[in-house]
């Protein structure tokens, strides 16, 4: 009984009990550089995943760049793939004979994840892929791919929501997806109703508007789901992920870190995956691209405004998370506090940004243009509802 104590302790001190192979592997395959800064950040969005996931125990996550890794080996041991890249006829899924290779992974059981874009394959062969790996695709003329904001409210009893809040965030969240059509094993785990301008268009391409879809005004749409597969096998779609800034939300973030977890058959803890990126991490490791210039500044951090309107005066704080040409933001002020969405022109330091405030019961759209100045100064106009002024900034030190 003694040596039996012996072995075990020096197991244990060894780490042989805790061995590698007990670890969920999860590939995260970015794709190549793709539009204009902080859009299709790809790899850098991977990067903040990775980082992440890094910080989950059991899990060991690796990361391969444009499109596919050097060497098919990669996926030796894999338990889930992510896919985070351009799609349609470009995806890197179905390129040569990958879809037969998906295929096999398929087989052993290897989970599945599509993320924006990477949900979107031409029909036919590639569309039957992906209703056997994650039980729907983007199609075409028949999904469509507007620039909006769900109000994401309420969310179903499964893995991948524990703890995600209520959150809203404008990004290009595709609909109508081409489901399987026995629809089983499906979950709709992002769901919110599009208004009716939402699907009067202009999509982002093409601008449309589709009969089909403004016949459908008033139904709930789905921007992200979960695949039961028949064989036991997992997968998901997220159709988020154009604006790179986005990954600073902690419920953004946290539903497509515990659903990769869930497709690897790991363990979701209670309260979810919880990981931290600070708002300096975003701007980080961007695609070097055209419209980036290499002085431009970054407004990231908080900001102390004088505003001066017909209806009054005030002195607003906003903090912004910057990343590329897209911008968001909190708003503290005489009007409440807001979220806040927007843009930076990086060519000619032009700024754009707006929020909805209620007051008394009616809806009050602000919003904010102007130009950077220098590093630490902004100023411009500002126009709230009839009311119009004018606006400097100075970045808090």
């Amino acid at each position: 009984m003694k040596k039996t104590f012996r072995l075990l302790a020096v197991l244990l001190a060894s780490g042989a009990l805790c061995a590698s192979a007990a670890d969920k592997k999860i590939l995260l395959i970015a794709g190549k550089p793709s539009h204009g800064p902080g859009d299709h950040e790809f790899r850098a969005g991977c990067l903040l995943l990775k980082k992440c996931l890094d910080g989950a125990p059991g899990i060991k996550a690796e990361l391969h760049t444009n499109g596919w890794p050097s060497s098919d080996a990669a996926f030796e041991g894999a338990d889930a793939v992510l896919f985070y890249a351009d799609g349609g006829g470009d995806h890197p899924a179905i390129q040569g004979e990958r879809i037969k290779f998906i295929d096999a992974l398929v087989r052993k059981g290897v989970g599945i994840g599509c993320a924006h874009y990477g949900v979107e394959v031409p029909k036919g062969e590639p569309g039957d892929a992906l209703h056997r790996w994650i039980g729907g695709y983007y199609e075409n003329q028949y999904s469509v791919n507007p620039m909006w904001k769900p109000e994401f409210k309420a969310f179903p009893n499964h893995p991948i929501t524990r703890g995600v809040k209520p959150f809203a965030l404008l990004d290009e969240w595709y609909f109508n997806m081409r489901w399987r059509p026995d629809m089983k094993g499906l979950t709709h785990i992002l769901v919110a109703k599009p208004a009716d301008k939402v699907r009067d268009g202009p999509y982002v391409y093409p601008a449309g508007p589709y009969k089909h879809i403004q016949e459908t005004k008033g139904r709930e749409e789905t921007m992200m789901w979960a695949y039961d597969r028949p064989d036991g096998g997992r997968g998901f779609g997220f159709t988020g992920g154009h604006k790179h800034v986005n990954w600073a939300n902690d419920n953004f973030r946290k539903v497509v870190l515990n659903a990769l977890l869930w497709i690897a058959k790991a363990e979701v803890p209670v309260s979810g995956v919880e990981s931290k990126i600070a708002p300096e991490e975003l701007p980080q490791n961007l695609d070097p691209k055209k419209e980036t210039l290499a002085d431009a500044p970054n407004l990231t951090g908080k900001w102390n405004f004088t505003v001066e309107t017909s209806a009054g005066s005030g002195s607003p704080v906003f903090t912004f998370i910057h990343a590329g040409q897209n911008l968001i933001a909190t708003y503290k002020g005489l009007l409440g506090e807001a979220e806040v969405s927007g843009s930076v022109n990086l060519k000619t330091n032009a700024v754009k940004w707006s929020f909805d405030v209620d007051r008394e019961g009616s809806t009050m759209t602000c919003t904010y243009r102007g130009a950077i100045e220098g590093k630490d100064t902004m100023k411009g106009n500002v126009t709230l509802n009839e009311y119009e002024g004018t606006w400097t900034a100075k970045r808090q030190k």
